[in-house]
């Protein structure tokens, strides 16, 4: 059945569980990572790769999609994942993010947000309705609601002010849900907040009571400290149901995933495996590091001798950082091959660490392994 999300197994020391969510387009198990598909497509690398490292899911982005190449061009294709030729699950955020992270005009009014496109300048008013209507048209199988993230630093009067009307908006958005046909998709809904703990518990349990197919935390890796983020994780989780999907927006990296987990998280994306790869940023066992430096000149070793991925498989640092300084594009494919492959990995081994009831263990073992790989730099 669509939507029915399952517990298979829980962390006896913490709050991390092993979970199987079933869409129509597949199942996911949990706790996953969503590659990044912003515009339709994860960057530099071709969609039946992506699926060969086992990704289950890729978020996509409505804001981006409705300002090109519209959100007609692609239900006349057929839907999103025709037109961008990927037939498992893709989950849509809601366009809020990309709004509130706008440097140009916005106006965020009881109607909706206003803004001007980043691409002519054009101005556009997206409303909760609208923002489902889009995504309807993308045919996507997880749907977001349209929220306001709140900067940080805010006021609480400024915080309490755009949390009510993120639920106004949900509350406006299953109005629209109800009356439409979705086809087996699903509608989560974003708890907001900021950063007190009073306000995402009273978030939480307002958005609980809507009864949402699943539940996505928003707001937060949005320039706060690590320590507060991880302090409004754990204020926010435990007043979210236990037979719904938890949803982590945006975070982010290998050790702030693993935290979220230990409290209780089932989803994750962030842009950090691919946009980095760009940047000559590499994710392996042994820790993070910089390809284009200097002292991978005459290394001849994989990026990571414990990966098994293509790059690992066939090229060495010295010649992936030959690439990078050239300026050769097989870098971006072959770097973000490498990082994805680490990250899926990361989540298949969190995975098969709580289903055998060593999460705790590998946690352990994660941070001592960093420890270890700092001291010998």
């Amino acid at each position: 059945m669509w939507g029915r999300f399952e517990i298979l197994k829980r962390d006896s020391r913490t709050q991390a569980r092993l979970g199987r969510l079933v869409t129509r387009r597949g199942v996911i198990e949990t706790p996953v990572f969503m590659p990044v598909a912003t515009a339709g497509s994860v960057k530099a690398v071709p969609p039946e790769v992506v699926a060969a490292l086992s990704a289950r899911i890729l978020l996509a982005n409505t804001y981006h999609l409705y300002l090109r190449p519209g959100p007609e061009v692609i239900r006349r294709a057929g839907g999103l994942h025709t037109f961008m030729g990927w037939p498992r699950a893709i989950l849509t955020d809601s366009g809020g993010f990309q709004v509130y992270s706008l440097s140009g005009f916005r106006e965020i009014l009881e109607e909706g947000v206003r803004f001007r496109s980043h691409l002519d300048g054009s101005e556009h008013l997206l409303t909760p309705e609208k923002s489902l209507e889009i995504q309807a048209a993308l045919d996507s199988d997880i749907r977001m609601v349209l929220d306001v993230c709140i900067p940080y630093p805010s006021s609480r009067e400024e915080t309490e002010r755009f949390t009510d009307l993120t639920h106004l908006w949900a509350e406006r958005s299953l109005a629209w849900w109800r009356t439409s046909s979705s086809r087996g998709a699903l509608l989560f809904g974003i708890v907001q907040g900021g950063m007190f703990a009073d306000l995402r518990q009273r978030s939480a349990e307002t958005l609980v009571s809507m009864g949402f197919d699943g539940y996505a935390i928003g707001g937060l890796s949005v320039g706060e400290p690590r320590e507060l983020m991880l302090e409004m994780l754990t204020a926010t989780v435990p007043h979210l149901p236990e037979d719904r999907p938890r949803y982590l927006m945006g975070v982010g990296t290998p050790e702030d995933i693993l935290e979220a987990v230990a409290r209780g998280v089932d989803m994750f994306d962030c842009v950090l495996p691919t946009r980095n790869a760009r940047r000559g940023t590499v994710f392996t066992s042994e820790g993070t590091f910089h390809i284009r430096n200097a002292r991978y000149k005459e290394d001849f070793r994989p990026l990571d001798p414990a990966c098994g991925c293509y790059t690992c498989r066939r090229f060495s640092r010295a010649y992936l950082r030959h690439l990078f300084h050239s300026g050769e594009l097989l870098i971006y494919f072959l770097l973000t091959v490498h990082n994805l492959s680490f990250y899926l990995k990361f989540m298949a081994e969190i995975r098969r660490a709580i289903g055998a009831g060593r999460f705790e263990e590998f946690r352990e073992s994660f941070y001592r392994q960093k420890e270890e790989s700092l001291c010998g730099k």
